[in-house]
């Protein structure tokens, strides 16, 4: 299959579609970012640019790099302006709203054009199912910050032609990321290994054997970068809370992965970590 990717498109300009959308544009391609909100394309926007110009101050790019991959990325709230040679989704942690835009994204693209999903948690058989040449359907799963973190998940699903896994692949190292290959599961690699450092975490918060300051510090001194509930206040309780219940119900609820009641409680409050301004910890 001769498919030279020049065009991309990204859906869902949250901090996951922002970062996707910059790389892209780093590296060269030109790049649609969509999404429902034009006050969320104005934030990413804004956060593409303050990321470039971080990097142009820490010498790793030139001011032309900054301005040249600007130019590249435009802006829509309009879905058909996704038209594009691939196409990621990063949009809600939800089976249908994914099933659902890949659906109308293919009334808007040709029939050779790939849909890649962002998915960190959802099998992408199941978000292929009813889309029309779910072949060309497969996962790409960045990690955030994507225009930082070098792994990206290439994963294959049931109906996933392996010519577009290995054009995934190449364009992965495009791009400057390490990409690793993988067949379909819940969770897939990183976030099934990952879950329990959360989930086991959470437990014995909730059965009072220590503070959240106190597990991420015996865990930081143990090797890890960021503690547990630090790292999950960092991702967004919302989004980690939603990929531990995907889990959950993928392994027929497995008790392993079950989702933690004080996660819950903390989505519902609205207390989403950095980007709401309060989670485990208070953030000024």
């Amino acid at each position: 299959m001769a498919v030279v990717i020049k065009k991309t498109g990204v859906a869902g300009a949250g901090a996951m579609g922002a970062g996707i959308a910059q790389v892209f544009a780093q590296a060269g391609l030109e790049v649609v970012l969509f999404d429902v909100s034009a006050t969320q394309l104005e934030k990413a926007k804004a956060g593409i640019t303050q990321n470039l110009e971080q990097a142009v101050a820490k010498q790793k790019i030139s001011v032309a790099d900054k301005d040249s991959a600007l130019t590249r990325i435009s802006y829509s709230v309009d879905l058909n302006a996704l038209k594009a040679d691939l196409i990621v989704e990063a949009i809600v942690e939800q089976l249908e709203p994914k099933q659902q835009l890949f659906k109308q994204l293919a009334g808007i693209n040709g029939k050779d054009t790939i849909f890649a999903t962002n998915t960190s948690s959802i099998p992408v058989t199941r978000i292929a199912k009813d889309v029309p040449n779910p072949e060309r359907v497969v996962g790409m799963h960045f990690f955030n910050p994507a225009h930082i973190m070098k792994l990206v998940e290439v994963i294959t699903g049931a109906e996933t032609l392996p010519e577009i896994a290995e054009i995934i692949k190449n364009l992965a190292i495009q791009i400057g990321k390490t990409p690793v290959m993988c067949k379909d599961s819940p969770g897939f690699i990183v976030n099934r290994v990952a879950r329990h450092y959360y989930v086991e975490s959470l437990k014995m918060l909730e059965e009072n054997m220590a503070a959240p300051e106190t597990i991420d510090a015996l865990m930081e001194s143990a090797g890890f970068k960021m503690g547990p509930f630090k790292l999950m206040d960092f991702v967004g309780n919302d989004i980690n809370f939603a990929v531990t219940s995907s889990l959950f119900q993928s392994f027929h609820q497995d008790a392993k992965f079950r989702p933690s009641r004080i996660q819950q409680q903390k989505v519902d409050a609205g207390h989403l970590g950095r980007k709401s301004g309060r989670g485990f910890y208070g953030y000024n």
